[in-house]
C-alpha cells in the first residue's frame, strides 16, 4: 500500500497508507488528516481538498484537467504545484509521495 505524507501549512506530518485506486483526497479522509474538507465529495466542483504537490513528485502526479484547472484559477492560494487531491489518483508509484495543505483550509 502506497504512503502518501500531508503537511499541514505548520509543518506538522501525516503520513497515511493509501489503498491503490483511491483519490490522495480519500486517503486523507479515511485517516482524518486536517485540511481537506472535500465540500463536494471529490467531484472536483469546490476546490476544498486543495494541495501543493512537493517538487519531486509533480513529474509523476500528472497535470490537471481543464476542469480541475478552472478550479484552482478561483483559489487565492495557488501556486505552479497545485492540484486538487480528488484528481490524483493513487498508484503503486506514488508510494512516498509529498503534498502540502495550504493554510486557508484550516
Amino acid at each position: 500500500m502506497p504512503k502518501i505524507t500531508y503537511i499541514e501549512h505548520d509543518g506538522t506530518n501525516h503520513e497515511v497508507d493509501a489503498a491503490v485506486g483511491t483519490t490522495v483526497m480519500n486517503a486523507a479522509l479515511d485517516n482524518l488528516v486536517p485540511g481537506i474538507d472535500a465540500d463536494c465529495g471529490g467531484e472536483c466542483s469546490c476546490a476544498t481538498c486543495h494541495v501543493m504537490v512537493d517538487g519531486n513528485w509533480i513529474g509523476k502526479v500528472g497535470q490537471p484537467n481543464d476542469t480541475e484547472e478552472s478550479m484552482l484559477d478561483l483559489n487565492p492560494e495557488r501556486q505552479e504545484n497545485s492540484r486538487l487531491s480528488c484528481q490524483i489518483k493513487v498508484v503503486d508509484e506514488l508510494d512516498g509521495l509529498v503534498v502540502n495543505l495550504p493554510e486557508f483550509q484550516f
